[in-house]
């Protein structure tokens, strides 16, 4: 993916030297070993900031909700998702976008390589389908595929869905992928082993919000955990409360979610909250064969009403 590193930086000048666009929101460099940041870049002379790698895995459509300006944007698959719903939801417009489309061939789990070196990882790069990893004083070899972030390993939409100009052909799609496996192990469990299953998950989480802040999708104006009139749930760390943000939060995003895995990347103690979002995201799949954000042109199923509709709830 380092090859799209010239394509997107000349994109980019040239979008900004001809006035087209008043910003392109890409990635830098970070100052940590696989934690690159979202950066906004409005002069051309500016544009050589701007990186892409296997750690871009922030959704850069969450830097979109309501903006007035003319926007380019480094998009990949779920980004374009995302930019999708944005559209669709009146959080921008199309007209606004120039979308920089990136085929994505997954990002790397920087808890995964974190866990396998004591001491701390000084630098990661990689080359193709390897990643060296420096820690220790040595340099280690690794296989990308193994290193992949879970919601990455299971992705069926790389290649985005909208876009002004690809900086590469198309990657191949990710074919015969069980993209509900773990769903499916959960359904499976007895009422007292789903109950542990969720407890123990859910008991590290000291409520920070980051999976809310990551999300694409979380754009209310005011949260409902921060309301205080009425106070739909406590400040605390009850666990009945822990449980209601977690349980609502991912409600709010049936039908809306496209597994980019912000959430469970910017959880500080690692959270897979995912399987909250992809059991809502299999039964929008089961019943009405949906995926979100593929297409500008369908409304998502729980946001739309048919006089005729069959179910007794709507008479």
């Amino acid at each position: 993916m380092l090859e799209y590193n010239d394509k997107i930086r000349e994109i980019s000048a040239r979008l900004l030297k001809e006035c087209r666009v008043e910003m392109v929101i890409g990635f830098r460099k970070g100052s940590m070993p696989m934690m690159n940041e979202p950066c906004f870049i409005t002069k051309a002379d500016d544009a050589g900031q701007l990186v892409w790698d296997s750690n871009c895995g922030i959704n850069l459509a969450n830097y979109l909700t309501n903006r007035k300006e003319k926007i380019g944007i480094i998009a990949k698959g779920c980004d374009s998702r995302n930019i999708v719903t944005h559209i669709i939801e009146n959080k921008i417009s199309r007209d606004q976008l120039f979308i920089i489309g990136v085929p994505c061939q997954g990002m790397i789990d920087k808890r995964k390589i974190n866990a396998m070196f004591d001491g701390g990882v000084q630098k990661v790069t990689e080359d193709g389908e390897t990643i060296q990893v420096d820690a220790g004083g040595q340099t280690t070899a690794l296989a990308k595929a193994d290193l992949l972030q879970q919601n990455c390993a299971v992705c069926i939409h790389r290649n985005p869905v909208i876009f002004d100009e690809m900086v590469a052909e198309p990657v191949d799609e990710q074919q015969n992928v069980d993209r509900y496996e773990d769903v499916r192990r959960i359904e499976a469990m007895n009422p007292e082993e789903k109950w542990n299953y969720f407890d123990d998950l859910l008991a590290p989480c000291i409520r920070c919000y980051a999976c809310r802040n990551a999300c694409p999708l979380c754009y209310c104006p005011t949260c409902f955990v921060d309301e205080s009139k009425p106070q739909w749930v406590g400040k605390g760390q009850d666990p009945s409360d822990v449980r209601t943000f977690h349980f609502l939060r991912a409600f709010h995003c049936a039908g809306r979610c496209t597994d980019c895995g912000a959430c469970e990347r910017a959880c500080p103690v690692g959270i897979n909250m995912r399987v909250f979002t992809k059991k809502l995201e299999k039964e929008c799949f089961d019943q009405f064969g949906w995926e979100a954000g593929l297409s500008l042109d369908e409304r998502p199923p729980l946001d739309t009403y048919r006089p005729d509709d069959p179910d007794d709830f709507i008479r």
